[in-house]
């Protein structure tokens, strides 16, 4: 995977382009060339830079235009620019920063003042990015105290007062659905507030992690047993096909995201359907496979499951509801973990969930080689 920074160079003049890529490139950094300010605006939505030098005096559009159409852009205005000019006079440097530029650097430039600008701003985007993560973290906090919590705690009042105030007039058979509802909104109630705690705790970087090698087959038979009833309720069969898979992770978490993968697999399958989980080797890595026969998730969500700051919840086949958030746990602890997770579906016929961690026997055997 390539981490480093994509700069867009925008020049009309060629040598320009040279000798900027060159600085560029020996300063850990990569570039993109553009000698026109259509050709920018178009490479720009083919890949979006993490920062843009624009040069001011170009034929066709110029650099002031080529950067108003960036800023009106939602998808581009966040880019940072940065004027290269030979125009000193005040009122070009106020026009290009009113117009949104970061920055502005002379020509000829120094390459130092040219790096040190850059990196600032480079450093500035990605603070303003977690500033707006933090943000949206908070956000997506408050709402579910503000509305998901709120909830079940409404249903249990409200099913609870009915079964104290008509209690006579009730027959067997209603008091038992009541109670099977206090029941389930319960587990509701008592679920989202474990994941609230959970992701409260790793935000807060307060949740340790504590790799061990340890047997998937318990970990997964331990959830099965915990989620036998609902499964049941919907008469949804629940396959494992794992025997003994020895796995390098944290155990807490790893049961957090197999409970959560296999709670949401039966939440969006339908009545009579099948959830499975298994297993392989796949070199020094175990990967794990959750599947369902539910209602799949459409290709313009998929990318919204994991990212805090997009709601996105999806009522299940049963209108159980949900807050979005168990995803989001689930691929924080596995990034925790040093794994990765993953997802392929097709709308209408299910969803397969993919996780990927270190196998425990190829860290037992390094570490018994080191010995």
């Amino acid at each position: 995977m390539n981490d480093k920074k994509l700069i867009l160079v925008v020049d009309d003049n060629p040598q320009n382009i040279k000798v900027l890529g060159n600085i560029l490139k020996e300063n850990g950094l990569s570039a993109a060339f553009a000698q026109t300010g259509i050709r920018a605006l178009n490479s720009v939505k083919k890949k979006p830079p993490d920062l843009i030098l624009l040069d001011v005096m170009m034929p066709d559009m110029d650099g002031f235009e080529v950067c108003k159409q960036l800023k009106q852009d939602a998808t581009t205005k966040d880019i940072p620019v940065i004027f290269l000019t030979a125009k000193i006079e005040k009122e070009d440097v106020i026009g290009g920063l009113e117009l949104g530029a970061v920055d502005y650097v002379t020509k000829p430039f120094n390459n130092k003042e040219l790096m040190t600008r850059v990196n600032t701003h480079l450093e500035l985007k990605a603070a303003k990015e977690k500033l707006k993560q933090a943000l949206a973290t908070k956000d997506k906090f408050f709402s579910i105290i503000a509305h998901d919590l709120i909830n079940p705690f409404s249903a249990l009042i409200g099913l609870s007062s009915l079964l104290a105030t008509q209690n006579n007039q009730l027959s067997a058979d209603e008091k038992e659905e009541f109670i099977q509802d206090i029941v389930r909104t319960s587990n509701q109630g008592y679920n989202l507030l474990k994941n609230l705690l959970d992701w409260s705790r790793a935000e807060t970087g307060r949740m340790t992690v504590s790799l061990v090698t340890i047997d998937l087959q318990d970990i997964v038979y331990r959830s099965m047993a915990l989620l036998d009833n609902n499964a049941k309720a919907k008469n949804i069969e629940i396959f494992s096909s794992i025997d003994t898979t020895l796995v390098f992770a944290d155990e807490y978490m790893l049961d957090t995201v197999i409970r959560n993968l296999l709670s949401n697999a039966i939440k969006f399958t339908p009545v009579n359907g099948q959830v499975e989980i298994s297993a392989k080797k796949e070199g020094p890595e175990v990967e794990i496979s959750i599947s369902d026969t539910g209602v799949g998730i459409k290709p313009q969500d998929i990318d919204k499951l994991f990212k805090i700051d997009v709601s996105h919840t999806t009522v299940g086949t049963a209108k159980e509801e949900g807050t979005g958030l168990g995803l989001i746990l689930c691929k924080e602890f596995i990034e925790k973990n040093g794994g990765t997770i993953r997802v392929e579906s097709e709308e209408g016929k299910g969803s397969r969930f993919y996780i990927r961690l270190l196998s425990g026997i190829d860290v037992t055997d390094t570490v018994g080689e080191k010995e």
